[in-house]
């Protein structure tokens, strides 16, 4: 909770603040987010308008989550802008009675006191990216056997169409009858070192 009876309620009146405070469960989407406990890093400008007060800040924080392509753990530095305006208690919308159906949307001043968590998280989460990776141009993993592309740029398998699978059995590769040859002269030698 933050205190607004420095500003009164003079319109135009404005105050600075920075506060650190740890962040609060639940600032992340299921593949990145801001851990819990975390030092969040807080600039705001409270400014005394007719309404309310009007509330604009930036908040830095780090994040943890894991790359979508690659799997990789990530961890960064994060800043969000945000603003608000927090009503008088009381105080009619903008937009007069009109305003009665956003009511649920507004923010209200408890007392000269106002809540910051849920505009915080609002802000943080809305500007998550949906998939984060550790790099624009991560390949990700290997469809076949789950290898980091990354670590083995040269990485791939052969593979044949399974229609064709059974023709790959009547032709023989280039060089198999060497090959062959080599086999059963080894073998040989083997029969006689037996013996």
């Amino acid at each position: 909770m933050f205190d607004t009876r420095e500003l009164g309620r003079r319109p135009g009146s404005m105050r600075r603040l920075s506060r650190t405070v740890p962040a609060p469960g639940g600032l992340g989407i299921e593949v990145i987010g801001v851990p819990q406990g975390a030092t969040v890093e807080l600039e705001l400008r409270l400014e005394a308008v007719m309404e309310g007060v009007l509330v604009t800040g930036t908040a830095q924080a780090p994040l943890e989550g894991e790359c979508v392509r690659c799997l990789e753990p990530l961890e960064r530095q994060f800043a969000v802008d945000f603003q608000e305006l927090y009503s008088y208690p009381g105080a009619e919308g903008p937009g007069g009675d009109a305003g009665e159906g956003d009511e649920e949307e507004t923010l209200t001043l408890e007392g000269e006191m106002f809540d910051l968590e849920p505009v915080l998280r609002d802000a943080v989460v809305l500007a998550l990216p949906l998939q984060p990776v550790c790099r624009d141009d991560c390949p990700g993993l290997c469809p076949e056997c789950g290898a980091r592309l990354a670590d083995e740029p040269d990485h791939h398998h052969e593979a044949v169409d399974p229609r064709w699978a059974a023709l790959q059995d009547l032709v023989a590769p280039p060089g198999a009858g060497e090959q062959d040859g080599r086999t059963d002269a080894g073998d040989g030698v083997d029969e006689n070192q037996e013996k």
